[in-house]
């Protein structure tokens, strides 16, 4: 009996299905099932699932009814061994690996779907062709044979089962949903914004606004177009190279208060207004689409919605159901005690095993006792700010914890002379160089403030991308110094995420948002103190299943609320 098999959708709308033994390939005779949902239920025994990919499967599983435990995802895992290979960027479907595998022309991957705001993704949609089963499973030998080839094959298969289970999250989470109030929304949009005004133009309150800077200009100007704000303030003998906040919030113009206040409320009418309501709220829940590692870093994305950009004012509507709440759980300074994690840096990890404020630490050994000039310093190690007093605050950081600084360092150095940069589990840094600001976030690094500021400058994080032209080994060492750290936190994260699921298994409880480091829990209020006791385990678990046993924790501040924005 094995506990492993194999599940390849058929044209006929049925499933082939076969037990696997240890090198991957069937243990057993192949059968065609004409009940996907029954073939699965039917073996309680089975504890993975081995298949293309999760979003074609899944989701018509979900909607029977039908939850697996553990899968293995064949195209995450192709992604992820392509990038420790030297080859991010290689077609990663089962298709193309196939094709590599036999030697034959590889074919492109298929264009991504476009999101869908009216509905769920089709059941067993394909984001590829579709592959018979002894072909997938040509592939998913090959694939056990490439993961012993790799630098810690232990790691890398955890990496890959984390990254499966991710997928598994997100598909839950897509068709739970977040729990939203549509009536709540139209209230905060009203007292923002005003009055709709027929034919689709700008609320009442914008329209004001909009009068309010013209006659600061003395002349009609258009707060939305950022050319035509720059000649206003050209006009007016100040010269400005664009319309971010951060650059126009200090001039003394009287048009400011008024453009930045558009600005801001502009950005919610555009990105999460009437228009966004309607197509994205279904029967009191937000259905984003989820998308498991989404970026270079491992970070999620999500498919249309702005579920990651929720603003704080629009938080309000995110209520729970009658009798249930919302568990709300931010990591605290994630970042820093991975660094000493995977750093193994003695002080800093004997920091990081407080559950106490990492930073405030920091600043009592190297600092004198100032936070704030201990924040910068562990951010500008970990972000690559070593100029001016970054250069200073590093300095002070490198005698206090050198073998972390070092780390860090050392990272830079290889992405800077074009060399492949791992994670702890093996999640890689591309080899190939380029830049761009306005890319680096669809990379998973951020470069501005989150949360409501939504511009700001380059401050020396990291702005390098894969897949553009021009060369900067300097970015590409800031952005290898920054993936050491920021990649290591997405693997933890996943891995807390499957503790987290499977806790959760047997309970109402539903995982209903993950962004970085934070996770929402839609739960029965009799079940919420349950859920902050499973977030607190899943942290530690998750923490020695990523990087062995260490002194580091990772704490949570954790609120039970009716409403997203008393979270906060």
């Amino acid at each position: 009996m094995t506990d492993r098999w194999a599940l390849a959708p058929a044209e006929d709308g049925g499933v082939d299905v076969a037990p696997l033994g240890p090198d991957g390939l069937p243990a057993g005779p192949v059968r065609r099932e004409s009940d996907p949902a029954g073939a699965v239920r039917s073996r309680p025994e089975v504890t993975r699932w081995v298949w293309r990919s999760t979003p074609d499967v899944y989701p018509r599983l979900l909607a029977t009814g039908v939850r697996v435990e553990r899968c293995y995802d064949i195209e995450v895992a192709e992604t992820l061994l392509l990038g420790h290979e030297g080859r991010y960027g290689e077609p990663r479907s089962a298709a193309a690996a196939l094709a590599r595998l036999r030697g034959g022309p590889v074919p492109p991957d298929p264009p991504q779907r476009a999101a869908d705001p009216g509905a769920q993704s089709p059941l067993f949609e394909s984001s590829g062709a579709a592959l018979p089963l002894a072909d997938l499973l040509a592939v998913y030998a090959d694939q056990l044979r490439r993961h012993e080839k790799t630098d810690a094959p232990g790691r890398m298969r955890l990496l890959t089962a984390a990254e499966s289970a991710g997928t598994l999250v997100a598909a839950e989470m897509n068709r739970a949903g977040m729990p939203w109030s549509s009536e709540v929304h139209r209230g905060l949009l009203r007292d923002l914004l005003g009055e709709r005004y027929a034919g689709g133009g700008e609320p009442r309150r914008l329209a004001e606004l909009t009068d309010e800077v013209s006659a600061a200009f003395g002349r009609r100007v258009r707060p939305d177009l950022p050319a035509d704000v720059i000649k206003a303030f050209a006009q007016a003998g100040i010269k400005v190279r664009s319309t971010r906040r951060w650059e126009i919030q200090s001039l003394d113009h009287p048009a400011v208060a008024p453009l930045l206040a558009y600005k801001k409320l502009y950005r919610i009418w555009v990105a999460h207004g009437w228009s966004w309501l309607q197509d994205w709220v279904r029967e009191g829940r937000f259905r984003p689409e989820f998308q498991a590692g989404g970026t270079v870093t491992g970070r999620w994305v999500t498919h249309g919605g702005g579920a990651l950009q929720i603003p704080k004012v629009i938080r309000r509507a995110v209520v729970a159901d009658p009798g249930w709440r919302l568990v709300v759980a931010d990591a605290d300074q994630m970042e820093p005690r991975v660094l000493a994690a995977i750093s193994r840096d003695p002080g800093l990890m004997e920091v990081a095993g407080r559950e106490s404020d990492l930073y405030q630490a920091v600043s009592d050994r190297a600092f004198s006792g100032d936070r704030e000039q201990a924040k910068l310093a562990v951010l500008g190690a970990v972000y690559g700010q070593t100029s001016g007093d970054g250069l200073k605050n590093l300095a002070a950081l490198r005698r206090r914890f050198p073998k972390a600084v070092a780390y860090v360092d050392d990272a830079a150095r290889a992405g800077e002379e074009g060399r492949l940069v791992r994670t702890w589990l093996g999640r890689t840094c591309p080899p190939a160089a380029g830049t761009g600001e306005d890319a680096a976030e669809e990379a998973g690094i951020p470069i501005g403030p989150g949360e409501d500021e939504e511009e700001a400058p380059a401050d020396g994080r990291a702005a390098w991308v894969p897949g553009h032209a021009s060369a900067d080994s300097r970015a590409r060492g800031r952005f290898a110094r920054n993936f050491v750290v920021q990649g290591s936190a997405a693997d933890w994260a996943l891995l807390l995420l499957a503790a987290l699921r499977r806790s959760c298994a047997g309970l109402r409880a539903e995982l209903v948002f993950f962004q970085h480091d934070e996770v929402i829990v839609h739960c029965p209020a009799e079940e919420a103190a349950t859920v902050v006791a499973a977030i607190r385990d899943a942290s530690a678990l998750a923490g020695r299943l990523t990087f062995g046993e260490t002194p580091v924790r990772f704490p949570f501040t954790t609120a039970v609320v009716e409403c997203y924005a008393d979270a906060k």
